[in-house]
């Protein structure tokens, strides 16, 4: 990545949640492997496909597996190894569509098909560069639109604010360990998300810092310092992931992971969430939330099964 990014060489990167698998795309090749859309940029082929979504089964686990798994983490957050967790479980899924048709039928600000793998239609940013600045989009808080006064309701939740202010906090460390003079531009606004069975109200927040004057060439040491994102880990990083490895009893693989494409200047990415993998022939849908002190089982568990969804325009 520093090497492409030195010479301006336009490239696309997956990175897994854990970094072991990184995978990089240089836009010279023939990249049929993977398609995606992000704003301004697309290497989609035509859309060949008129499906529509007819069905759509999920098989959660249920919530006393679910409760297992946070009761455990609850105790790691009372003994103050971690006050921010974010625990995901996945969902197999039966559906009439391929994961191709769901790329294609799907709506989403960054949507990622790897061939035969995953499809990702993620509202998430996880960073962008744009002439020099550095930018996040840290999103925490998921709310049903439908709900009375739901937009209230999701900013004034203590739970919701505590999380979200400690995402925020959080991204602004791991920002300035690349750029300077970081600071939060925009704080706790709402973007809507229309889905094959819901609407949602989500909660985001606008970070930006200033990078050096040569910070192509180091694009890959910018983007790997900064992982796994916060956002889908949380805090403090080290010990928290310990515990996300200890208690969810499955491989995120590319779930959480994240998705970037840079122009041979600036660069824009997204965190892999709202993620569909094929495992040997069978749909699984990874799906999450973040744990404070506050958290309450039922209510999580609620928000993990609401983000099981294909957004559709």
């Amino acid at each position: 990545m520093n090497s492409l990014g030195k010479q301006g060489k336009p490239f696309a990167f997956l990175i897994d949640f854990l970094a072991e698998k990184p995978l990089i795309f240089e836009l010279t090749d023939s990249v049929q492997e993977i398609w995606w859309q992000i704003p301004g940029f697309s290497n989609l082929p035509e859309n060949k496909s008129n499906k529509v979504l007819k069905s759509w089964t999920t098989f959660p686990v249920s919530f006393g597996i679910y409760k297992t798994g946070f009761e455990k983490i609850m105790q790691h957050i009372y003994g103050g190894d971690t006050y921010l967790l974010n625990f995901t479980q996945p969902t197999p899924i039966e559906t009439n569509l391929s994961l191709e048709e769901i790329f294609h039928i799907s709506s989403a600000a960054y949507k990622i098909f790897l061939k035969d793998k995953f499809v990702c239609f993620s509202p998430e940013t996880f960073v962008k560069i744009e002439n020099g600045k550095i930018y996040s989009f840290p999103m925490k808080g998921t709310i049903d639109a439908d709900i009375e006064n739901a937009e209230q309701i999701i900013l004034t939740d203590s739970k919701e604010i505590a999380e979200h202010n400690t995402i925020v906090d959080l991204i602004r460390n791991d920002l300035s360990l690349v750029a300077e003079n970081v600071v939060v531009e925009k704080f706790r606004y709402l973007s809507h998300i229309q889905t094959n069975n819901k609407n949602l109200w989500q909660v985001s927040s606008k970070i930006s810092g200033d990078l050096g004057a040569n910070y192509a060439e180091k694009i890959g040491d910018i983007i790997f310092k900064m992982l796994p994102a916060g956002s889908i880990s949380g805090a403090p990083k080290k010990k928290t992931l310990e515990i996300i490895r200890k208690t969810e009893n499955y491989e995120r693989g590319y779930y959480t992971g994240i998705f970037g494409y840079f122009d041979g200047i600036n660069l824009d990415s997204c965190v892999l969430i709202r993620y569909i993998e094929n495992q040997d022939g069978k749909l699984v849908y990874k799906s999450g939330g973040g744990l404070t002190f506050m958290s309450n089982a039922e209510k999580e568990y609620d928000e993990m099964l609401k983000k099981v969804y294909v957004p559709i325009a």
